[in-house]
C-alpha cells in the first residue's frame, strides 16, 4: 500500500494464487519447492513456517517505515516552513526511488537468493532511519526517502518471491494482507507517538531501526529458498520484457492496479491535511486514522476474499472502489468527517480487492524463476500510480483551486480511471467467449 500504500509505500505486495486450485485452473501446474529449501544450509535453522512469517513481518515493517512519516509532515511543516508541493516531493521521491530499485534491482533475488538480497535491504532501511532521527531539514528527509525507496524495491521482489517458495496458499494469504496490514498500523502508531509522547520525529524511527535489526537476524537463521544462478549483474540493466504467458493478464489489471495505488497516494501524501481541515482539529492521531481506515479495510478485505475467483475480486475492487471515492467527493463537499470516514472504508475494500485481484490473476501464470520479476514489474505499475498523481495534486494545491478543490478532482480521476478498468475488464470477457464460440 503506499506509502503505502506503500506497497507501500508506499507494498505494495504480490499473491501468487488465493488457492491451490487456481493454478489448476488456469492449466499452471504448480512448480515445486526449490531444492535449495530442502536442504539446510549453514545458517538454515529456522523452521519454514516461522521463516513465514518473518517475511511477512518485514512487508509490515518496510511499509509501516514508508507510511510512518505521514503524520510528521504537520510537525515538519511548522519546524521548516514547507508548503504542500514540497511534501508530495519528499512522497513522490519515495516513489520514484521505489521504480528506479524495481527495474534494477527486482529481480536480483532470483540469481542471487532471497536472502542476501533481503540482508542488505534490511541494513538500507536501517540507515535510512536514522537519517530521518537525525534530520535538520528537508534535504535529509529526501536523502531518507531515497533510500528507504531504494531498500523498499530490491525487498519487495525478493520477499514477496521468497513467501511463494516457501508456500503457495500461506504465502498468498501474507503477500495480499501483509501490504496493508503495515501502512495501517505505520501510519496510526506513528501518530500516537506524535501525539502523546516525547520526541516526536525521533521515537518512531528508532523503534523500527530495532525492529529492522531483529528481523535481520531472522533473515541470517532461514533457509535459502532458492538455488543462485549466473546472471545476476545482467539483471541490473532495466528490462521491461514480460513473458508472453502473462502480457494480456498485466494490461487487464494494470489499469485497476493504478487506481488503487493512486488512492492510496493521495491518502499517504494530502489526507492528513484534508481530514484536519474536514474536523477543524490539529490532531496528529486525525492526521494517521485516514490512512489507517485506507488500508486497514484494505488488509481485511483481502483477507474475507482471499478464495474468490480473482475475476470476481476485480470487480468487487472496482466497485467499491468507484463508491468509496464517490462517497468522500460528497463527505467532501458537505463538510462531515463522519462521511468521509465511512467512504475511506469503502474505498478501502475496493483498495484491498483490487490489489489482490490484478495480482492474483497474474502470478499463477509465471514459473518461479519469473516470480520476483513479474512481481517487481507490477509494482512499478503501482508506484507510478502512486506517486506521479500525487505530486501533481501537491501543486494543483499550491497553484490551482487549493486543497478541497484539489481533493475534488483527484476523486473525480479515480472514479473515471476505474471505470476504464471495468469496460476492459468487460471486454476481455466478450473477446473470451467469443474466441470460445469459435
Amino acid at each position: 500500500m503506499p506509502e503505502q500504500c506503500t506497497s507501500h509505500d508506499h507494498s505494495v505486495t504480490a499473491t501468487l494464487t488465493a488457492e491451490a486450485g487456481v493454478a489448476e485452473d488456469v492449466g499452471v501446474a504448480a512448480p515445486a519447492v526449490p531444492s535449495a529449501s530442502r536442504s539446510r544450509s549453514a545458517a538454515g535453522v529456522l523452521p519454514q513456517r516461522a521463516a513465514l512469517y518473518l517475511l511477512a513481518s518485514i512487508i509490515v515493517s518496510f511499509l509501516a517505515a514508508s507510511s510512518a512519516p505521514t503524520p510528521l509532515y504537520a510537525v515538519y511543516q511548522q519546524e521548516w516552513g514547507f508548503s504542500p508541493v514540497t511534501t508530495t516531493l519528499v512522497f513522490g521521491v519515495y516513489a520514484i526511488a521505489v521504480l528506479v530499485s524495481l527495474l534494477t534491482l527486482g529481480r536480483l533475488s532470483d540469481h542471487l537468493g532471497r536472502r542476501p538480497v533481503l540482508l542488505v535491504a534490511l541494513a538500507a532501511q536501517a540507515a535510512a532511519m536514522v537519517v530521518f532521527a537525525t534530520a535538520h531539514g528537508v534535504p535529509e528527509l529526501m536523502i531518507g526517502r531515497v533510500i528507504q525507496g531504494l531498500s523498499t524495491g530490491a525487498a519487495l521482489g525478493a520477499v514477496g518471491a521468497g513467501m511463494l517458495d516457501i508456500d503457495k496458499r500461506r504465502g498468498t494469504v501474507a503477500n495480499s494482507f501483509a501490504p496493508g496490514l503495515g501502512t495501517a498500523s505505520g501510519s496510526l502508531i506513528s501518530a500516537f507517538l506524535v501525539q502523546f509522547l516525547p520526541a516526536p520525529t525521533h521515537l518512531v524511527y528508532l523503534a523500527l531501526v530495532a525492529v529492522f535489526a531483529v528481523q535481520a537476524v531472522g533473515v541470517y537463521l532461514m533457509r535459502e529458498t532458492l538455488t543462485p544462478t549466473p546472471g545476476a549483474l545482467g539483471t541490473l540493466v532495466p528490462d521491461i520484457k514480460l513473458p508472453r504467458t502473462v502480457r494480456r493478464a498485466v494490461l487487464n489489471a494494470a489499469p485497476v492496479l493504478i487506481a488503487v495505488w493512486a488512492l492510496a497516494g493521495f491518502y499517504g501524501s494530502l489526507g492528513p491535511a484534508l481530514v484536519r481541515t474536514l474536523t477543524h482539529s490539529t490532531s496528529m492521531v486525525y492526521g494517521g486514522l485516514a490512512l489507517f481506515v485506507l488500508a486497514g479495510v484494505a488488509a481485511v478485505a483481502t483477507l474475507v476474499l482471499r478464495t474468490a475467483p480473482p475475476r470476481g475480486v476485480m470487480f468487487t475492487g472496482i466497485g467499491t472502489l468507484v463508491a468509496g471515492v464517490a462517497l468522500t467527493l460528497v463527505a467532501i463537499q458537505a463538510g462531515s468527517p463522519a462521511l468521509f470516514f465511512v467512504g475511506s472504508a469503502i474505498a478501502g475494500v475496493g483498495f484491498g480487492s483490487g490489489f489482490q485481484g490484478g495480482i492474483r490473476s497474474v502470478m499463477p501464470l509465471t514459473a518461479a524463476h519469473e516470480r520476483s520479476g513479474v512481481l517487481s514489474l507490477l509494482y512499478v505499475v503501482s508506484y507510478l500510480g502512486m506517486g506521479l498523481p500525487a505530486v501533481i495534486a501537491g501543486y494543483l494545491v499550491v497553484h490551482a483551486g487549493g486543497l478541497i478543490t484539489t481533493a475534488k478532482e483527484y476523486g473525480a480521476a479515480i472514479i473515471v480511471l476505474a471505470l476504464l478498468a471495468l469496460v476492459g475488464l468487460v471486454t476481455e470477457k466478450r473477446d473470451v467467449g467469443a474466441a470460445v464460440r469459435h
